[in-house]
């Protein structure tokens, strides 16, 4: 029977914490590591992604955490991925807060406002991606001398990615006398430069296998042509539940994902130039069963834990093994099942053996189902345009209210014209005195109810021969084109009064 978190020496406030969340028991690595970290030893944790790294090295961080006075932090996390940068902050903040700490995610993105207003009012523990955080260190906006627990999460991720160089010159700038700890899914001599450098007599704990086992899985290869892709990973994801869909660019994830929603599929999408908001509620949705699949890009996929995946698909094959290890570690996680599926052209034969090799496996080459009697699903429509269409409804709807306009004014003229005709008719029959009445009246008209009048009637100067202004709509106003032309006046002249 393993131990209890209180008998890790994990204080009882975080303890009851944890309880409140439905967290009892520990993680074999949490039960490996927890009780060097607390007694100040430096630690080196190799497990596979999703054993529940983030409470092996954050229960221990959290219970030693001091108040940090403003823009200088007591504890600095190094995340890869904004993803999994802001995992981490989440699952550590309620321990954190029940102690009146405060924590902060830092990550590009996003603007760097909030970010700077946290830093000014002060932040005890730091979560940051290195990029951002070297941008708010050169600004003077961060300063790292009182770190004094610092850890690299994922730190074989950050190597491939080429981070290192960027985590040296952050650690540098810690204080001589930090506790160091370093957990990695894998032990390359990448994460041995860390550990010479930067720990001291580290206590090394290595759980689970260094690579996922992929003998847990059910390996498919099917080979199909570029247009059945879509209709065939349709069918998958109805067939296994949540997906993962795996793409080699981010126009390919865009694609995808837009073919996917016109097969009925439910879909969201990750990838580089995504805003952090739309990474968000994308996962978000995923996480919580909103959407059938997840379409991403490798890189934008790296520390993304979702524990309920049934099945990935790489509907890109991946371009080594590497990447075909690290995809298909996304399911079968906690001793649940799991399905890997490859789609694989015709030129690609050679290269899926190549991987087959490397990684292990022997798996005969399927051909692709005959989908002509699948049923029909009704497409995803989203519901806000994007903003390209929805700019273009916008600039489509001003034209038709000009020309709109424009029509109106074009009628209201014609009105205008024909009126002042007719009343000029009428002033020369009158006398003078009413003649000149009746041109003030037809130079007074205007063809938009409510505009301002050609002329005023009676007023000094206001007769017939005063054009009105010109209207919105292109024309002029009535009144200019219904003042007399003389060929109707009466003896009494312009009419004007003097």
């Amino acid at each position: 029977m393993s131990p209890s978190f209180a008998e890790l020496g994990v204080p009882k406030d975080l303890v009851a914490v944890l309880r409140r969340n439905g967290i009892t028991d520990p993680f074999e690595i949490q039960s490996a590591t927890i009780p060097d970290a607390m007694n100040g030893k430096d630690v080196l944790g190799r497990a596979p992604t999703g054993s529940g790294k983030t409470l092996a090295f954050g229960l221990p961080l959290v219970a030693k955490l001091r108040e940090a006075k403003p823009h200088c932090p007591t504890a600095l996390i190094l995340s890869p991925t904004r993803e999994l940068a802001e995992q981490i902050r989440r699952e550590l903040a309620p321990l954190a807060e029940i102690r009146g700490l405060r924590t902060l995610a830092i990550y590009g993105g996003v603007g760097f406002g909030p970010q700077l207003k946290a830093l000014r009012e002060g932040v005890d523990l730091v979560v940051a991606c290195p990029g951002r955080l070297l941008d708010l260190i050169e600004q003077r906006q961060i300063i790292l001398d009182d770190v004094r627990y610092a850890v690299v999460d994922e730190a074989d991720r950050m190597a491939d990615m080429g981070f290192l160089p960027d985590v040296r010159r952050i650690l540098d700038l810690t204080s001589a006398r930090q506790q160091t700890v370093l957990f990695s899914a894998t032990l390359g001599k990448e994460v041995k430069v860390l550990t010479d450098r930067y720990q001291d007599n580290a206590v090394l704990h290595q759980v689970g296998e260094a690579e996922p086992d992929l003998s847990l899985v059910q390996h498919r290869f099917i080979q199909t042509d570029r247009h059945g892709k879509v209709p065939l990973a349709a069918h998958i994801i109805d067939e296994n539940g949540p997906t993962i869909v795996f793409c080699r660019t981010r126009y390919g994830v865009d694609r995808v994902a837009r073919q996917l929603k016109g097969q009925g599929i439910k879909t969201s999408l990750i990838h580089g130039k995504r805003t952090q908001n739309q990474r968000d509620n994308a996962l978000a949705a995923f996480t919580k069963g909103k959407v059938d699949a997840l379409v991403a890009t490798d890189v934008a996929a790296r520390g993304i834990h979702v524990d309920s995946v049934a099945c990935v698909l790489h509907f890109d094959i991946p371009e080594d093994d590497k990447a075909y290890v690290h995809r298909s570690g996304r399911t079968a996680r906690a001793g649940a099942s799991g399905v890997v599926v490859s789609f694989i052209n015709t030129d690609q034969v050679k290269d899926m053996r190549q991987i087959q090799r490397q990684v292990g496996l022997k798996v005969d080459l399927e051909d692709a189902p005959d989908l002509s009697d699948a049923p029909e699903r009704p497409k995803i429509v989203d519901e806000r345009p994007s903003r390209r269409t929805g700019h273009a409804e916008h600039k489509n709807g001003q034209r038709r209210r000009g020309q709109q306009k424009g029509r109106q004014g074009q009628k209201a003229n014609a009105g205008g014209r024909k009126g002042g005709q007719s009343r000029n008719k009428q002033s020369g029959q009158g006398s003078g005195h009413g003649g000149g009445q009746g041109q003030s009246k037809g130079g007074s008209r205007s063809s938009k109810p409510g505009a301002k009048r050609g002329g005023r009637p009676g007023a000094k100067g206001s007769g017939g021969p005063n054009r009105g202004p010109k209207n919105r709509s292109g024309g002029q106003r009535s009144g200019g084109k219904g003042r007399s032309s003389g060929r109707g006046r009466s003896s009494g002249g312009s009419g004007a009064r003097r």
